[in-house]
């Protein structure tokens, strides 16, 4: 289970600074708003991030099912990656304008709401989970507590940074010019693209010969 939080980390700190309109909102509310709403704000988007992930979960509980049984399938999770990855890296617009949020500054609610909002219209998300889902599923044994840990895990590693760049949203605002953002963006494309590459390969090979704990079997094995 522990294995499971540490593997998680990683891709909520990833998924943190995927470079959308929720992230420049977030660090205008941050900056404007201050703390508390930016926080409120946050967990709108979180709770969208929830919806999508039970969404993509339930659809592809058969896929995982059969992933044991019918390698070939990674291929599916991977091209979805694959596309994402490369949808990020040649998507070189960024805008930066951002939706207006004219509430009061006691109106929680309103920023809850525009939170979930702002996430939940971008298809992407649901598409990006989807992807995950597919290719963690399987090597958490399609466990659904062991799943319900990881992405707990994860989603919590991406609400700690978020209030990291909450608390340097003013710093981070003046330091994100144009090109920064587009590196970020490249970056991470790079990052799902060869992720969904890895998938793919996956798929194709025998199963014996892409198994990861008996190449870490071997590798004590030639230690000792």
């Amino acid at each position: 289970m522990l294995d499971d939080i540490q593997a998680a980390i990683p891709l909520g700190f990833l998924l943190s600074f995927m470079i959308g309109p929720v992230f420049f909102v977030l660090l205008e509310t941050g900056a404007v708003r201050g703390f508390r709403a930016a926080v409120i704000f946050d967990l709108g988007v979180i709770l969208a991030d929830i919806l999508f992930l039970t969404v993509a979960y339930f659809s592809s509980f058969q896929l995982l099912e059969n992933l044991s049984n019918e390698p070939g399938l990674y291929v599916f999770g991977g091209v979805i990656l694959l596309v994402y990855g490369i949808t990020t890296y040649f998507k070189t617009e960024i805008k930066k304008d951002k939706p207006a949020l004219r509430t009061k500054k006691n109106d929680y609610l309103s920023l809850f709401v525009k939170g979930f909002l702002l996430n939940f219209i971008n298809i992407g998300v649901l598409v990006f989970w989807l992807g995950i889902i597919i290719v963690v599923g399987p090597s958490l044994n399609n466990d659904p507590n062991r799943i319900i840990v990881f992405f707990a895990a994860m989603l919590g590693a991406y609400l700690t940074t978020d209030i990291f760049k909450i608390l340097l949203a003013k710093q981070l605002k003046r330091k994100l010019t144009y090109k920064r953002i587009s590196r970020i963006k490249k970056g991470l494309g790079i990052i799902l693209i060869i992720c969904g590459l890895v998938l793919i390969t996956k798929g194709f090979l025998p199963k014996d010969q892409f198994n990861i704990e008996k190449g870490i079997e071997k590798i004590e094995e030639i230690r000792d």
